[in-house]
């Protein structure tokens, strides 16, 4: 038996589907065209189509008034004019969709504060989403108001999620050395290195290029990262040696990482398998990203004396408070202190 209902994940409209964990049923779903697997909310799910709605008898979709649809397409317009990463610009404009199909039966002009209220309610909480998600609509609404409809919010009465206090994740040195070394394949393991090296997010691995890197300075050059920000980070010999090996090994033409096709860019998705593979290699049964690299190397400088502003430009990060989270996990003055446990 399974269920099945409409999701917005990541700004996609999907279906994700309920069903007992065997095997066997695994395997059959993965054949499906465009089946994924989120480790967030837990299950399969598949792009939402007409065809897969008959197939899980799911209602057919809903569909933006000509009106509503025009709205739309200008807030991305907006948004696209004002230099929004297309990241960003898919999330929100997912979830205006999300949103106004909601109200589907209500004028547009007519919208409001309310309607935002009641949509946490009857669709957020009720499905069970995520806090960054309805903060992500809450975000693109009060955006839309603003600039499409011409008109704002007040921002007082809008219920916003308190947001979760989480610890970044945090791997030992031997246990990133493990991983690290686990693939013999030599992109691979540079991919997974530099990530480490440098405190890069996937993103910024993936749209290095070969000239962003300067051996002779013993820097990398990160460009146009989160905040279109260019950045600075040193690289060690070490790793510019293996990068050399990879480099004589592979020659990528536009890109540092390519695919199987030259000129193509190295995909997400296959990098996350990368990391996937090498854990399996190292036997680590953690549920470790690759975000969890970037939160080492960030928590093993600071355990080796760097200081915390250092940190915090070797990250790109624009607040020291983001920064500070890692002074949370760090066990250099936690090992120091005796536990009254010992003197019993």
């Amino acid at each position: 038996m399974y269920s099945a209902k409409p999701i917005t994940h990541r700004g996609e409209n999907r279906i994700a589907v309920y069903f007992e964990k065997k095997k066997e049923l695994i395997e059959r779903f993965k054949k499906l065209a465009g089946a994924r697997w989120s480790s967030s909310l837990k299950t399969w799910h598949l792009p939402d189509t007409e065809e897969y709605r008959q197939k899980f008898k799911l209602p057919p979709e809903k569909h933006l008034s000509p009106e509503a649809q025009q709205q739309t397409e200008r807030f991305v317009q907006w948004l696209r004019s004002k230099r929004y990463s297309e990241s960003t610009v898919k999330t929100y404009a997912g979830a205006i969709r999300v949103f106004l199909l909601f109200f589907s039966e209500k004028a547009l002009g007519e919208t409001g504060n309310e309607d935002l209220i009641v949509f946490n309610n009857e669709y957020i909480l009720k499905n069970k989403l995520s806090a960054s998600y309805q903060n992500q609509i809450v975000n693109a609404v009060k955006l839309f108001f603003q600039t499409v409809q011409n008109r704002k919010l007040n921002i007082e009465q809008i219920h916003r999620p308190k947001k979760p206090k989480t610890l970044p994740n945090v791997l030992s040195k031997e246990e990133i050395k493990a991983i690290l070394e686990a693939h013999n394949n030599i992109k691979h393991r540079a991919m997974l290195s530099l990530i480490y090296a440098c405190g890069l997010r996937r993103s910024e691995l993936l749209n290095l290029k070969p000239t962003d890197i300067d051996s002779k300075r013993g820097v990398l050059l990160i460009k146009q990262a989160k905040g279109k920000k260019d950045r600075i980070a040193p690289i060690s010999e070490k790793i510019i040696e293996l990068l050399r090996q990879y480099y004589k090994a592979h020659k990528p033409e536009v890109w540092l990482f390519e695919g199987q096709t030259k000129s193509e860019q190295y995909s997400e998705k296959s990098l996350e398998n990368v990391l996937k593979q090498a854990l399996q290699k190292a036997n680590i049964k953690k549920p470790v990203s690759l975000h969890w690299l970037r939160h080492s190397y960030a928590t093993h400088l600071l355990e080796s004396g760097t200081d915390l502003r250092y940190i915090q430009e070797l990250l790109g990060h624009n607040s020291s408070r983001t920064t500070e989270i890692y002074t949370h996990v760090s066990t250099k003055s936690l090992q120091n202190i005796k536990s009254p446990f010992d003197d019993l």
